[in-house]
């Protein structure tokens, strides 16, 4: 008995100090190779616009910086402890959003989509907090809801929880992008925990047929949607549509082809000299496209795809159900995003301004991912070990 006692202890001291070290080292390697293409991208505008090629660079690597110590922290709480500041976060990020119409809000290329925190020199944008947030509250309303959540009342309950958030994400910040990312994690985790086909298969029906019916609305009268309806317009023929839209579609496009198989090598790519906008930020897989060709585009897609894995292994063997909807709303968090980017990348859906993540330049949407990121191994420290290992 005294040894089968020590042996217990000897095992809860070993899973207190568990990290799943194969998610850790995916994570790490991608915020590695991103910094890396940062400089890549934009060291030639940033010297040009900067007098400093490491512009990007060092802001990308602070950025970083903060967030280790984010993802350490929330990986060593137990997550359990999260649920206690759900709602709380859900009203926080209610009252987020409006800043950005206050005199803390920050434009940056036509958009006032930031806040200033005073005395940080610091900004952040409130839909990422938002998408934690919204994680963290929609796993708890699951788990309240129990078996109810597969009822008609319970599936239009979880589906009308984002629509709040999402309706100030697009009318206060005009960002389409955030808002389509919002609700496609809320839909992808009660997906999850309701799998009724028939209910999802008529949602997806009834988006293609208003995504056809938008595409026809456009072709004849564009001036309706405004510079979303030039954007669709561009992307359905980008080559002989003239307007502003395009040229980054194309010029894109252009930085994929030129890469070919095996890409032209490690910066030495032509787009990234002025005329690809955005290169180190929502545009910078075309720059690893070019740069290290199919193969360095494909090797990136694999990461992310271990990365998930892993993920849902957590997810699968989290030991309740807010630990695995905790981790199934990360995974579509990263699934759908990263998806969206390089859709938009390849010119697969209209353009749109959505970063690839850890990988892009961005401040708040690293230091956020990677708090998502240590949430999910605090979960990861209490699965059942052998299983995930």
């Amino acid at each position: 008995m005294p040894k089968e006692r020590v042996n217990r202890h000897k095992n809860r001291e070993q899973s207190k100090y568990f990290f799943d070290y194969s998610m850790l080292l995916i994570v790490l390697f991608l915020l590695g190779f991103g910094l890396l293409m940062i400089y890549s991208a934009s060291s030639y505008t940033s010297f040009a616009e900067h007098q400093d090629a490491a512009f990007y660079l060092k802001k990308q690597a602070r950025n970083i910086l903060i967030g280790i110590p984010v993802m350490a922290l929330m990986a060593m709480i137990p997550y359990e402890k999260y649920a206690k500041f759900a709602f709380a976060g859900y009203i926080v990020s209610f009252l987020c959003i409006p800043l950005v119409k206050t005199p803390l809000g920050e434009e940056s290329h036509g958009a006032t989509r930031w806040v200033r925190i005073p005395g940080l020199g610091m900004n952040v944008q409130p839909a990422e907090l938002a998408k934690m947030f919204m994680i963290l509250f929609l796993a708890v309303v699951v788990c309240k809801m129990g078996k109810s959540i597969r009822t008609l009342k319970g599936f239009l309950v979880m589906l009308a929880i984002p629509l709040p958030i999402v309706l100030e994400v697009y009318f206060l910040t005009n960002n389409l992008s955030s808002a389509i990312i919002i609700m496609g994690i809320s839909v992808f985790m009660v997906f999850v925990a309701s799998p009724d086909y028939k209910k999802f298969i008529l949602i997806a029906l009834t988006i293609i047929a208003l995504a056809v019916l938008l595409v026809v609305l456009v072709k004849a009268k564009p001036e309706l949607l405004g510079f979303r309806g030039d954007r669709i317009k561009a992307w359905l023929d980008p080559e002989s549509y003239s307007g502003d839209k395009s040229y980054q579609t194309l010029q894109g496009l252009y930085a994929i082809g030129s890469g070919g198989v095996w890409g032209k090598g490690l910066g030495q790519s032509m787009q990234k000299m002025s005329f690809l906008p955005e290169a180190q930020n929502d545009m910078i897989f075309s720059v690893i496209c070019e740069e290290l060709g199919l193969f360095g585009g494909i090797c990136i897609i694999l990461l992310f795809v271990m990365l998930l894995w892993r993920m849902m292994m957590t997810a699968n063997n989290a030991p309740d159900l807010f630990g695995a909807m905790l981790v199934v709303g990360v995974m579509g968090h990263i699934a759908i995003q990263a998806i969206l980017n390089i859709a938009v990348v390849t010119a697969s859906i209209p353009n749109t301004g959505i970063t690839l993540p850890f990988i892009s330049y961005g401040g708040s949407s690293i230091v956020f991912l990677m708090a998502e990121i240590g949430a999910v191994m605090s979960v990861a420290r209490k699965a059942q070990r052998k299983n995930i290992t």
